[in-house]
Order: C-alpha cells, then sequence, then structure tokens
C-alpha cells in the first residue's frame, strides 16, 4: 500500500512530535520531516525533499504559514497543504485558503478527523470543513454586497427574537445608530422590512437557523 509523505510545520517541538506520532499510525501517511518555521521548510523544498501533504501552522517566527503558502502555490502548487492552527477567526481562515491551503484543521479535532481530511485531499485535493464553508460565505457576502463587520453582525440578530432596543444594548449601540443599520440596509439589499433583512440573511448563510 503507497504511504503518502507528510511535512509538519509546527514551531512548538513537543506538539510537533506528537503530530508525527499520530501521523506514522494511520495506514497510508508516514511523516517526512517535521520543520519549525516556513524558512526550514523552504530550505527542505529547495533541496527536492517534497512532500505529498504538509501540515502548516499559521502563527510562527521567522516565517509564518501565510507567507510560506504564498510561496508554495507560486512554487509548488502540486503540495497539498491543510493548515492546522489554533486560529479559528474568519479573516485568518480566508486568507490561508486564498494562498494555496487546500484545508483547514483546528488543533482540538481529533485523529480520525485529520486522517479524513488528509485522505481527502489526496483523492478529491480539497478538503473544507463547516467552518471553512461558514467563513467563505461570509467573505462572499461581505465582497458582493461590501457588508462591514458591524452590519453582519447586526443581520445576525435581526434573526432572532431581540427588539432592535435590545439589539442596541447588545451590540453597545444607541437605538438611533442601530435604525440608521436598518435603513440604510434596506436601501443597500433592497428589502423593505425586517422579514426581508431574515430572509436575506438566511439565504446568503449570514444566519444558519
Amino acid at each position: 500500500m503507497k504511504k503518502y509523505s507528510v511535512a509538519i510545520v509546527e514551531d512548538y517541538k513537543l506538539l510537533s512530535q506528537a503530530i508525527g506520532e499520530i501521523i506514522n499510525s494511520f495506514d497510508n501517511f508516514e511523516l517526512l520531516y517535521t520543520c519549525e518555521n516556513g524558512k526550514e521548510l523552504i530550505e527542505k523544498i529547495k533541496l527536492k525533499n517534497i512532500p505529498d501533504i504538509i501540515l502548516m501552522d499559521v502563527n510562527m517566527p521567522i516565517m509564518g504559514g501565510i507567507e510560506t503558502t504564498k510561496w508554495l502555490q507560486k512554487t509548488n502548487p502540486e503540495i497539498h497543504i491543510l493548515a492546522l492552527t489554533v486560529e479559528d477567526d474568519e479573516k485568518t481562515i480566508i486568507t490561508m485558503i486564498k494562498s494555496g491551503a487546500k484545508g483547514y484543521l483546528l488543533k482540538d479535532v481529533d485523529k480520525s478527523t485529520l486522517e479524513n481530511a488528509m485522505i481527502s485531499l489526496m483523492k478529491n485535493g480539497i478538503y473544507h470543513t463547516k467552518l471553512v464553508n461558514d467563513a467563505m460565505f461570509h467573505s462572499i457576502n461581505e465582497d458582493e454586497f461590501n457588508l462591514k463587520e458591524n452590519e453582519i453582525k447586526f443581520m445576525e440578530l435581526v434573526c432572532t427574537e431581540m427588539t432592535y432596543k435590545e439589539i442596541a444594548d447588545k451590540m453597545f449601540l444607541s437605538p438611533k445608530t442601530i435604525d440608521g443599520y436598518r435603513d440604510h440596509l434596506f436601501s443597500k439589499l433592497n428589502v423593505k422590512n425586517r422579514i426581508g433583512l431574515v430572509l436575506f440573511a438566511i439565504k446568503n448563510k449570514i444566519y444558519v437557523p
């Protein structure tokens, strides 16, 4: 049975070692090497020591995951990059995906999820969790409709049973400011009432019931 080679780019040595042991316990994968940052990885890549999959942390000293992923996308696009990090904010997720990562996992996943993710990468070239899909949907909505962060938060709360006054309190804004958000979104999204905002939010996955 063919075993796919895996490189780990992780600045915490004990964690890197633990992940490596997990990789070697899988039937279809074996650890090729570990690196503490992107610079060290690039040195090995340039020596033609090229893995099938790279498990890439995001925040690392010297050269982080985003910069490293962009370099790999230009020089070795055939490598399957799977982000493995504690960073769960949507901006970081979208930036890593746009930089060339084919999947994104948080470090608290179980062994089976990690194994399935790598199998999916080798079979399908991609592995997207709900975390990634939600971030991408929000990114699309922000790009297409130029929605600001506070407007998205407002629309999420509009989909609850909260009154506009309660939404204002929740967002630490004045009722007048919330009224301004509402009226501006009515015009921007071409809807006439709160029900229209709710339907738009659900349709575009800004709010998932």
